[in-house]
């Protein structure tokens, strides 16, 4: 048996949307307290990559049972689709995924209590129902905002949680900005698929709004990092932490761009390896910044 296959639907690409905001909310809870777990860090990270992982073998199926993925996609092949692996095999892959999330899970539970059941389960929830069940999120034009809020706003302040065991307001600042460039990659992948969605029924934002404003969502999730970043020194931190993360809009600008003056192709996977890339960036740079 071949794993490529298997690494061609894990989606290995789309790993630092759960990487990132994980070491952000590490960053951060030693930039505030100097105090820092390297096995919680290591229980957090575990359990986001493989909940990543997981929500991507169910997309890979799901989509494909629904016809969303065909032979005329622009993005890169899907396993399940193109027959590589049999739809039994990516949900098993899927669930199996969930369990190994589920271990480090229980290993956060025995540290910090029931706070971790209730940001878990929806959480593995949500990795079928973002594009499964009866209410797919993928599906209802609430794929960025779901982006937002569990790959921002809830895995930079429940990572600080871990570290800290309380709830800091600097982690919601950091995880809105994480969140809005973690959406730049489902905003260009959207777009880039806005036709073949619009034909399958799969109602994006890039479907429902169209392409223009589709566009102008993603120019605020690329720019909007950039001037929440001032708050930092409005409450009262070091003006570092505004303006060495500025560094990411190297990479923001050309996306800018490149999807402003250019129809939706096979081209915005370029742009789409550059919002991985700009994510990755953003979190050197606020490292950086927290060092100094």
């Amino acid at each position: 048996m071949s794993i490529s296959p298997y690494i061609l639907a894990a989606r290995p690409k789309t790993l630092p949307a759960a990487i990132v905001p994980v070491w952000l909310g590490c960053v951060l809870a030693y930039y505030l307290t100097s105090s820092y777990d390297g096995w919680i860090a290591f229980y957090t990270l575990m359990g986001a990559i493989w909940i990543q992982i997981g929500t991507n073998f169910f997309n890979d199926a799901i989509d494909a049972d629904k016809g969303a993925d065909t032979e005329h996609r622009l993005g890169p092949k899907r396993a399940t689709a193109s027959g590589l692996i049999s739809r039994c095999g990516v949900y098993t892959s899927a669930l199996v995924c969930l369990l190994i999330a589920s271990i480090f899970g229980w290993l956060l539970f025995l540290e910090r209590g029931w706070t971790v059941i209730a940001i878990g389960i929806p959480s593995l929830y949500l990795c079928y129902g973002y594009t499964g069940g009866p209410w797919p999120l993928a599906y209802k034009g609430l794929g960025e905002l779901f982006v937002v809020l569990f790959f921002g706003l809830l895995a930079v302040a429940g990572t600080v949680f871990m570290q800290l065991g309380e709830w800091r307001p600097e982690a919601i600042l950091l995880g809105m900005q994480a969140g809005l460039l973690s959406a730049v990659l489902i905003s260009i992948n959207n777009l880039r698929d806005r036709d073949e969605d619009a034909g399958n029924n799969k109602r994006t934002v890039a479907v429902i709004l169209g392409e223009k404003k589709a566009k102008l969502i993603l120019m605020v999730e690329l720019f909007l990092p950039a001037l929440l970043g001032f708050i930092w020194v409005w409450i009262g931190h070091d003006l570092w932490l505004s303006l060495i993360p500025l560094i990411y809009l190297i990479l923001a600008i050309p996306i800018a761009k490149g999807v402003n003056s250019q129809p939706p192709s096979v081209l915005y996977n370029k742009y789409l390896g550059l919002g991985g890339l700009q994510l990755i960036l953003y979190g050197v740079a606020f490292h950086l910044a927290a060092l100094l």
